[in-house]
C-alpha cells in the first residue's frame, strides 16, 4: 500500500520549486508548519532524506533529485485526471485520440481537424500516425476514437464516413526501367531484377497483406509513403504511391505511371471510421457530424488510375 499522499507530494514539489518552506506554504495557501510536516512525513514514508536543509534555501539530495523527477510526472498526470473529471462533469471530453493512416492526405484532413478543434478548445487533440493495418489495430484496441484510413471489409465493429477514393499508382522514375521496357506492356518478369519498395505494417500484430508484391523481386521497406516517394524519385526502387502524393511529379515527368494489364494499381476507399459498438462523447459526436458535413475531402480525380506515363 502506498504510504504517501498527493498532498505530501504537492508540498514537496512546491518546496523544491520555491526553495523554502515559507514560500511553498504561500504558494499552496498552507501554513509553513503544515508544509514542513507534510514533507517530513513523506521522507519517513520514503525511507530516505529528500531535502538538504543545511542552508537558508533547501536543496535536493541526490535521492531527492531522482525522486522529484518521478513526482513531477505523477503530479502532471494527477492534474490531467482532475481536468478530465471536471470536463466529464461538464459533458466534454478532455482528449480525443485520432489515428491517421498512411493513405490519409494530410493537408485537407489536418485543415479540417484544425477548424474543428479551434471550436473545441477544452478538448485536446492527440494525433497518431500508423501504416497499413496499424490504424485498424489502434481503433479496435480502443487506443483511438477516430481513424482516417481505409477500413477492413465487412468489419461490423466500425462505422464509416466516405471521404473519397485514393488511387495507389505504380510509379517509377525516368530511366529506372530496363532497356526495351517501353516496347510493350510491362511484365512482372521485367521488374524481377529491380527493387520494389513497400511500406511496413506498424501494427503490433500485422494482418496478412500482399503489398502488390512481384514474386521473386528484390524488396526494401520504409515506414511511410513520403520516404517511399523519395526512394522512387531517386531511382532506388519502384512502388505504388497515393495519387494525391505524386500528382505534381506525374505531370512534370519526374515520375511515370506504369499502370497497365500486369500492374493495374488499386483504388482504395478513404474513410473516417469509429467503433460502432461503443458509446461516444459529445465532442466526438460533434466531430463525426463535422466530418460528415465536409466530406469528401479528395477530388474525384485522385481516385482514378492514370494511364501509363501520364497524369490523366
Amino acid at each position: 500500500m502506498i504510504g504517501f499522499t498527493l498532498h505530501e507530494l504537492q508540498c514537496f514539489d512546491a518546496v523544491v520549486r520555491t526553495g523554502t518552506f515559507q514560500a511553498a506554504g504561500e504558494l499552496l495557501h498552507r501554513s509553513h508548519p503544515s508544509v514542513f510536516a507534510a514533507v517530513a512525513k513523506l521522507e519517513r514514508h520514503a525511507g530516505v532524506a529528500l531535502l538538504d536543509r543545511a542552508g537558508y534555501r533547501v536543496r535536493l539530495t541526490d535521492a531527492g533529485r531522482s525522486f522529484h523527477r518521478r513526482v513531477g510526472v505523477l503530479l502532471r498526470e494527477a492534474q490531467e485526471l482532475h481536468t478530465h473529471a471536471r470536463q466529464l462533469a461538464m459533458g466534454e471530453e478532455a482528449q480525443l485520440r485520432v489515428v491517421l493512416g498512411d493513405l490519409c492526405p494530410l493537408g485537407p484532413v489536418l485543415e479540417l481537424l484544425g477548424g474543428f478543434f479551434a471550436q473545441a478548445p477544452a478538448t485536446r487533440l492527440h494525433l497518431q500516425f500508423e501504416a497499413v493495418t496499424g490504424p485498424w489495430e489502434r481503433l479496435l484496441n480502443d487506443e483511438a476514437e477516430l481513424m482516417v484510413h481505409r477500413a477492413p471489409a465487412g468489419d461490423l465493429r466500425m462505422e464509416t464516413i466516405a471521404l473519397g477514393r485514393v488511387a495507389l499508382v505504380p510509379v517509377v522514375a525516368p530511366g529506372f526501367l530496363p532497356d526495351g521496357a517501353d516496347a510493350g506492356p510491362l511484365t512482372p518478369r521485367q521488374l524481377q531484377g529491380r527493387t520494389q519498395c513497400v511500406v511496413r505494417d506498424s501494427a503490433r500484430e500485422p494482418q496478412a497483406q500482399d503489398h502488390f508484391l512481384v514474386e521473386g523481386a528484390l524488396q526494401c521497406s520504409v515506414p511511410d509513403h513520403l520516404m517511399k516517394k523519395e526512394l522512387i524519385l531517386r531511382g532506388m526502387a519502384w512502388g505504388h504511391l497515393p495519387r494525391f502524393l505524386v500528382e505534381d511529379e506525374l505531370r512534370s515527368g519526374k515520375l511515370r505511371s506504369i499502370a497497365g494489364r500486369h500492374f493495374p494499381g488499386v483504388v482504395e476507399a478513404l474513410v473516417a471510421a469509429r467503433r460502432s459498438d461503443r458509446p461516444h462523447g459529445p465532442v466526438a459526436q460533434r466531430l463525426w457530424a463535422f466530418l460528415a458535413s465536409h466530406a469528401p475531402v479528395l477530388s474525384p480525380a485522385m481516385g482514378r488510375m492514370p494511364r501509363v506515363g501520364t497524369a490523366r
